[in-house]
């Protein structure tokens, strides 16, 4: 037998668990990560039964998350947000900074330090952008459609403004013991390097327009080359790095073709990155774990969603402001990635992250499912002028 063959067959059978379980859970009401993160949990080296070998997950996931990442910064569209949804381009980030800190504000109370404690509320400010997709392209959505539009530039601009936050905080925390200054200095070589990118990657995929295998091939090689030498070479957590290559082609010619042609990939990307998630979860360190559990879950429902409802009402975001906030009610991948730079760097105990995890998933299956039972009225236009 090929030694190979062990790992290839147990992919299979965890891809195919999770589709089976991704159906069950759609058939019963809830959002299709909800089965993935229950098959990763299932496989988890913390439940009974089979188990699946941790570092090939791992390394899946970090691909996993690297590519949905990297598709999630090409969907970014500036020019129609600015163009079409002018309010968000303030309030999406006002959000952000609000929810941030008064999380910040609640973890240093609860005696974590001032700089994990901000990038814990930083986690607890981003919503799913691969959750609000899925909302808006649920079959049994109740959104409309300026609810949706709303909805997706909100997440979106997260993204954007987090990520800047992100990157300043963890070379704040000088992760990996490198002094703050190098730590900085990375930041900037690989903003120079993501610009350079922008300029040059564009003409390459544009030269590949009629090439369609070629063109796949290498906006997903470039996503991952990119990704990798900003971990490697600057030390920019991989998940970040991603994000920002998609970044660096999205106002491009390109970017059009890039969506359309890794759209179909994407539900492969976060069915790896669902079930990697489910596997870090140890039941044990989740009961040591609930208050922080319920530190996370009200924060989301008072310092995101009440803040989110709040910003909608006040500049008439169109749509409808009570589904928009339970819309944008989760915490998502980018928490994900925050978090395991926490405890990756000791600054934050097993049991913290376990909640933390826990949140993603529970606010996840909550987010997705109230979305679909709250309307709310649509607020009047805001006056012109």
């Amino acid at each position: 037998m090929e030694p190979t063959a062990p790992a290839i067959l147990e992919i299979g059978l965890v891809l195919l668990a999770a589709v089976a379980a991704g159906w069950v859970a759609r058939r019963i009401g809830l959002p299709a990560v909800v089965g993935y993160l229950f098959v990763g949990l299932a496989v988890s080296p913390f439940t009974p039964g089979y188990v699946a070998d941790p570092e090939q997950l791992r390394l899946l996931a970090d691909v996993g998350v690297v590519l949905l990442l990297f598709e999630v910064g090409i969907e970014v569209d500036l020019r129609t947000l600015q163009r079409e949804q002018r309010a968000l381009i303030w309030v999406a980030p006002a959000q952000m900074l609000v929810t941030t800190l008064i999380g910040a504000a609640v973890f240093v109370a609860l005696g974590i330090e001032p700089i994990p404690a901000t990038v814990l509320g930083l986690c607890v400010a981003f919503s799913s952008s691969v959750v609000v997709v899925n909302i808006t392209r649920s079959r049994r959505r109740t959104t409309d459609q300026p609810t949706e539009r709303a909805m997706l530039g909100w997440a979106v601009l997260q993204d954007v403004t987090g990520v800047v936050a992100a990157a300043a905080l963890l070379a704040a925390l000088t992760i990996g013991g490198r002094p703050l200054g190098d730590a900085l200095l990375g930041l900037v070589a690989f903003a120079a390097l993501a610009l350079a990118t922008a300029r040059v990657l564009p003409r390459i995929l544009g030269a590949l327009h009629g090439e369609h295998d070629l063109f796949l091939i290498t906006s997903v090689a470039s996503g991952l080359a990119l990704a990798g030498v900003g971990a490697v070479a600057f030390g920019v957590p991989l998940a970040l790095a991603a994000f920002v290559g998609g970044l660096a082609i999205t106002e491009s010619h390109a970017a059009a073709e890039a969506r359309r042609r890794l759209l179909p990939f994407r539900d492969l990307f976060a069915v790896l990155f669902f079930v990697a998630i489910g596997t870090l979860i140890d039941p044990g360190d989740l009961l040591v774990g609930l208050p922080w559990l319920a530190v996370f879950l009200g924060l989301i429902v008072v310092a995101k969603s009440g803040v989110a409802y709040g910003l909608a009402r006040l500049v008439h975001v169109p749509g409808r402001p009570v589904q928009l906030a339970v819309g944008l009610g989760q915490m998502g991948e980018f928490g994900f990635v925050l978090g395991s730079a926490l405890v990756t760097a000791g600054v934050i105990t097993g049991s913290l992250y376990v909640a933390l995890l826990a949140a993603v998933v529970i606010s996840i299956a909550l987010s997705a499912v109230a979305v679909r039972w709250v309307k709310g009225p649509v607020p009047e236009a805001a006056p012109p002028g």
